[in-house]
């Protein structure tokens, strides 16, 4: 018997999934997070699986983790303390940055401080011209200079962003050579290594945020690597990468900036498995864990992607999916500002104390006591048993807010949950302008601790017709890990024009990337499954500031048919912003390479149809749009394909609690998904 376990951390609960390779069984499982002790919550799942499940760790053939190590030590700036070599005269590259203001609404905002102070920022002498060509060679004595300042500053890691090594990381390779003679115990990193990028920001800063979290992320997948070595599972560890593909724990050591937004991608990748099979072409899912709430568009079965995502006040320019963070999570907590205006969030109640109705010395309320407060959830133990709900003390920290709204205790509850559904439906508005959708168009695809709890709420807002909960909603970013493909990105600065003439170039260029994809997954990963290359290029016109990525094919680079590469900018430009010219010149700015292993993938089987409505667990009082209700509580376990619900409705399941208010329909689909319709 062998077992495929996938597992997602987040800032309250480890999920875990569990899928038996010969049945196709899927088992899944929640343990609170711990924070204070990261790791530990691994084990601790796995000692309960084989206690539930009898899943023991001999039985695991394949283990992949995704982790916010990263993430979170970059927000909370627990860091190493690094120091960044520049060249002379452009130590001022991340003050700089790109002269945006974080808030162009707050005349007043300010740029988070750099993670690398400008103290910490040292000049050396040394200059690699745009073509690649060396103006002044690297200058030993200056380079020693800078090291013997960082190392007075305290520096524990080096960052070396010297200009244009994306075209010629010669400088850069030699002082990591010569900083490892004279002090081999520091850490380099080299720019061109990390992300080899034309913009001197971008390649900067990405840079520095992988400096800053690799010793930590590194430390972290080694003890790790030990916990399940000791614990017996002999399958190595992979690790979930912020593309939406995975890659081996040892990899991840080195490559640990290719994860810092594993979490929310292996989601996405989750939600994207489940509308495939549920046959949803146009999807729009939402996460809402603990902490944070995710929306990411997803067209058939395949998620959006993208660069310049946020980590916590700064941006990674890796490929990623693109996910948008639209509000705040189940733990997120309400406040009541000196003007009598009420929040929710950015502050969360996290796993210690939690909400105060998990009883584990949480006082301030959270949108999770809201619903509490509101009959919602309390009707059994949540998270697979691993906290009871108080509603007592739920009533406790949510009759403060009501107090200072002058509204009573439900009235104050069902507002703090309004807020949060108002801030989000702002966020998707925003998004749905800048990716050209109409929110109407598209299933909400509601996951998370939290997600089917406001699913409906802001669907309804946003006027989409439905919501689509899967079996196991709660623990859906643990199943993306298990979906997901091994997967990894590469690329180049081309900067040259699309023509006849640069054919020659182009091709080689090319090849180069084909080959350091190929040995990447045959010989890094050890994959022996099939894969695949998928090439693309960013291009503008000659002029333009900023490039579009335009999906290529392999046989239109063979053939140095550059005509349909010219013509697939064309149609790209068109889609994204309504016009194009096909007679202007084009111009090649990077070259990339996609190579993805495909992993197996779990067949559900489809369940027996029955027919008519299920019998409630029974009638429960809630509070829902304004007004006390006596509605069915359904157990999701007994909820069979071809059931019927009767709206409004509570369904209670272990990994979370659906709300469907009135004027949605529901029914369970092939697969075990309920299927909300509006109207």
């Amino acid at each position: 018997m062998s077992y495929r376990i996938g597992v997602d951390i987040g800032g309250t609960f480890a999920d875990f999934c569990a899928l038996d390779e010969a049945t196709g069984r899927l088992a899944t499982l929640k343990v609170l997070s711990t924070p204070q002790e990261p790791g530990r919550e691994v084990i601790s799942g796995l000692e309960q699986l084989g206690t539930r499940f009898g899943i023991q760790p001999q039985d695991i053939g394949y283990f992949t983790h995704g982790t916010t190590v990263g993430i979170n030590s970059v927000i909370q700036r627990k860091g190493i303390r690094l120091c960044l070599f520049t060249t002379e005269n452009f130590v001022d590259v991340l003050e700089l940055a790109r002269l945006k203001m974080p808030d162009p609404y707050h005349l007043m905002s300010r740029r988070a401080e750099p993670l690398v102070t400008r103290e910490r920022v040292l000049p050396v002498r040394e200059r690699i011209l745009a073509d690649g060509t060396v103006d002044r060679p690297l200058d030993p004595a200056s380079l020693r200079r800078a090291l013997d300042q960082a190392i007075a500053l305290g520096a524990e890691g080096i960052v070396l962003a010297l200009l244009h090594s994306y075209r010629n990381p010669a400088h850069e390779r030699e002082a990591q050579r010569l900083i490892g003679q004279w002090a081999p115990q520091m850490p380099v990193f080299c720019s061109s290594d990390v992300w080899p990028i034309i913009r001197e920001y971008e390649r900067t800063a990405t840079a520095t945020i992988h400096g800053y979290v690799q010793p930590v992320v590194a430390r972290y997948l080694a003890a790790l690597q030990t916990a399940l070595k000791q614990a017996g599972v002999a399958a190595e560890a992979m690790v979930t990468k912020s593309n939406g593909g995975v890659m081996t724990a040892e990899l991840g050591k080195s490559a640990c900036l290719q994860m810092l937004l594993s979490g929310t991608a292996a989601g996405v990748i989750g939600a994207g498995f489940v509308a495939r099979q549920a046959g949803l072409r146009e999807v729009l899912s939402l996460d809402i864990g603990g902490t944070s709430a995710d929306v990411a568009i997803i067209v058939d079965g395949t998620p959006t992607y993208g660069s310049g995502e946020m980590v916590g006040d700064f941006p990674i320019y890796i490929p990623t999916v693109s996910v948008t963070s639209i509000g705040d999570g189940g733990g997120s907590i309400a406040a009541v500002s000196e003007f009598g205006i009420l929040t929710v969030g950015p502050k969360s109640a996290g796993s210690t104390p939690g909400p105060a109705c998990y009883g584990r010395g949480g006082t301030r309320p959270t949108m999770t006591d809201a619903f509490a407060t509101c009959g919602i959830i309390g009707h059994g133990n949540i998270g697979y048993d691993a906290v009871s709900v108080d509603v007592e003390k739920a009533r406790t920290a949510v009759a403060t807010v009501a107090a200072k709204l002058g509204r009573g205790l439900e009235a104050g509850a069902e507002a703090i949950i309004q807020v949060a559904v108002s801030g989000m439906y702002r966020e998707v508005g925003k998004l749905a302008s800048r990716q050209g959708i109409d929110p109407r168009d598209f299933t909400l695809l509601a996951f998370g601790g939290a997600g089917p709890m406001l699913g409906c709420f802001l669907a309804r807002e946003l006027g989409m017709r439905q919501v689509l909960i899967p079996t196991a909603p709660g623990v859906l970013s643990a199943l993306g890990g298990l979906v997901a493909d091994v997967k990894n990105d590469f690329i180049s600065t081309a900067y040259y024009p699309l023509s006849a003439a640069e054919l020659p170039r182009l091709k080689a260029d090319f090849d180069n990337l084909a080959r350091r994809a190929t040995a990447w997954i045959t010989e890094e990963q050890k994959f022996a499954g099939p894969y695949v290359l998928q090439p693309a290029a960013d291009m503008r016109y000659q002029g333009q500031s900023f490039e579009i990525e335009v999906p290529l094919q392999l046989n239109w680079i063979a053939a140095g048919d550059w005509q349909r590469i010219a013509a697939a900018f064309h149609a790209q430009h068109d889609r994204l912003y309504g016009h194009s010219s096909a007679n202007a010149p084009v111009s090649l700015v990077s070259l990339r390479m996609v190579v993805v292993g495909t992993s197996p993938q779990p067949q559900f089987p489809v369940q027996p149809r029955h027919t008519g409505s299920p019998t409630p667990a029974k009638q429960i009082e809630v509070y829902l749009d304004g007004a006390w209700r006596t509605v069915p509580l359904y157990r999701r376990a007994e909820l069979e394909h071809g059931h019927h619900l009767c709206t409004p409705c509570v369904v209670a399941q272990e990994d979370t609690t659906i709300c469907v208010p009135e004027g949605f329909t529901g029914a369970v689909d092939a697969y075990g998904n309920i299927l909300l319709s509006l109207g």
